[in-house]
């Protein structure tokens, strides 16, 4: 859904606060919270949050960017409380992606969000965060397998550690009845006014040209940093083939959670998983 070529790698053109190009994180993290709008590398700003983690008496050195669904945004209730369960284990970035909220854009559905998420990492970086993990929701689960492989050599925009939760491993799937309404919502002129003014979500009229790197084909770029995929035995938007196929890809630097009774993305993520999640990046990420 973008005319720029998707394989190309652009880093952000936002520089968090004074941090000198090139310049080592500092050792001692800000425990500094703060909202601002930040710059992708093609212009678009973006609405971010930093919340310095709860349960530390200095700051975490490890930070999560957390990536949202379509549809969602920093402010909407299911963020909030992703939010909120991961600043037990460390600081929290939350942003809106493209076309969501009160970012600027328009949504690509996965394509140029990767240059999204690349501005909320180095601006995480920026507060003196040594470790980044990024986790995704469904199609922000898609968009960090992408941004894990584009971004691998780029120390400040990169991330340590990727957690994929209930993403898709291929473009185009319409096997299921949420996924045909999604395709129906992005694909048509009715749809796409459902989605500006019913979900606040606006989305790009351009087909993608060329088709962006698909999941499965990121995950073994990802290597040898650790990947943990996550998925419900009960999702309605992707059945288990793809987050199977996902841990295929990624050998034995991945890992495969496969949850009983589990729906799809933010939803269905219970503060028990939350934890689980937030346990295994303090444990894996560097």
């Amino acid at each position: 859904m973008s005319n720029r070529r998707s394989g190309h790698v652009a880093r952000s053109t936002f520089r968090p606060h004074s941090e000198t190009p090139g310049k080592t994180p500092r050792r001692s993290p800000r425990r500094t919270p703060a909202r601002t709008f930040i710059r992708t590398a093609d212009g678009v700003p973006i609405d971010a949050v930093h919340e310095p983690g709860v349960t530390h008496r200095d700051a975490p050195d490890l930070v999560f960017v957390v990536a949202h669904g379509f549809t969602g945004d920093a402010d909407r209730p299911h963020v909030r409380r992703i939010a909120e369960a991961f600043a037990h284990h460390g600081a929290v970035v939350t942003f809106s992606f493209r076309g969501h909220g009160a970012s600027g854009g328009r949504s690509t559905v996965g394509d140029r969000e990767v240059l999204d998420l690349a501005a909320a990492v180095t601006w995480a970086r920026g507060f003196g965060h040594a470790r980044v993990v990024t986790v995704g929701f469904s199609m922000g689960g898609s968009v960090v397998l992408r941004h894990a492989a584009l971004y691998a050599d780029d120390g400040e925009a990169g991330t340590d550690a990727v957690v994929s939760v209930s993403a898709p491993a291929r473009w185009y799937y319409r096997g299921t009845a949420p996924m045909r309404r999604l395709h129906w919502l992005v694909m048509r002129p009715a749809g796409r006014l459902v989605g500006r003014y019913g979900m606040r979500t606006r989305i790009h009229h351009r087909d993608w040209d060329p088709v962006p790197l698909s999941p499965v084909e990121a995950v073994p770029r990802i290597a040898p940093r650790p990947l943990l995929v996550v998925h419900g035995d009960r999702d309605g938007y992707f059945p288990l083939d793809h987050p199977r196929m996902l841990a295929e890809a990624a050998g034995d630097h991945g890992e495969l959670w496969l949850e009983p009774g589990m729906g799809h993305a933010e939803h269905a993520s219970g503060e028990g998983l939350l934890h689980r999640i937030g346990d295994w990046a303090v444990a894996r990420a560097g």
